[in-house]
């Protein structure tokens, strides 16, 4: 929690936005060109709430197919692991993810936001502690689904699935990879609630040996040839 909510956030990925904007910048400007050439419209020109709705919703999406990548890709499941290797649910479980998976997140999220528009720091802390919010709920071992909203919003009880141990083999890969919204797995039919799950052992094939400790786990991806098995 300490490395990943504090210094993760206020080093590395402050760090990684500056580098990445400039750089995309400057690949634009030798060709000519500048981030405002592919900006769909200017949020300014939008009421306050609208464009922070669309600020969401892109980023929401972006985020949900970037999850369903650490998942099917051998390379970034070994980075996913570690979030996955949590054998009992908690908020703390929200914390718990190798270093290497925000840089991914961020990376591809900058220019789908970029195209978007320009938002202040301001705009992105308001959804970002909304969606911690419910990140934390999700990772809670309530077994709560909010009712008909469970259609709309991630909830606990479709979350758990997500880190079962034991899957059907039509959903190897897995499954519910929303982050905030659940609407994405209800419209690609990757949803799956059979029950309650509040039961159900967490963690992946082969958790067994995955390393207990911090520093293991954090060079796990490097050393390990760890593949997707038929």
């Amino acid at each position: 929690m300490f490395f990943n909510f504090f210094l993760l956030n206020l080093i590395v990925l402050i760090a990684l936005s500056n580098t990445a904007a400039q750089l995309f910048n400057d690949v634009l400007g030798a060709l000519g060109l500048s981030i405002k050439s592919f900006q769909l419209f200017d949020v300014d020109n939008l009421p306050k709430w609208l464009g922070l709705f669309v600020f969401f919703i892109v980023s929401d999406f972006v985020q949900w197919n970037t999850h369903r990548l650490l998942h099917r890709v051998p390379f970034l499941w070994n980075f996913h692991k570690v979030h996955h290797s949590v054998k009992e649910m908690g908020f703390a479980a929200h914390l718990r993810y190798h270093w290497m998976e925000p840089v991914v997140y961020k990376s591809l999220l900058y220019i789908p936001i970029a195209i978007i528009g320009n938002y202040d720091a301001k705009d992105v802390a308001i959804v970002y502690f909304f969606t911690i919010t419910i990140g934390h709920l999700n990772h809670a071992n309530l077994g709560w689904d909010y009712g008909f909203l469970k259609y709309i919003f991630n909830n606990p009880k479709m979350h758990i699935w997500h880190h079962a141990k034991a899957l059907p083999k039509h959903v190897r890969f897995g499954v519910n990879y929303g982050l905030t919204l659940s609407i994405w797995d209800y419209l690609f039919k990757t949803n799956y609630i059979p029950h309650s799950g509040k039961d159900i052992e967490l963690g992946f094939s082969g958790d067994e040996t995955f390393p207990k400790d911090f520093i293991k786990q954090e060079l796990y991806p490097v050393f390990s040839e760890d593949k997707y098995s038929d």
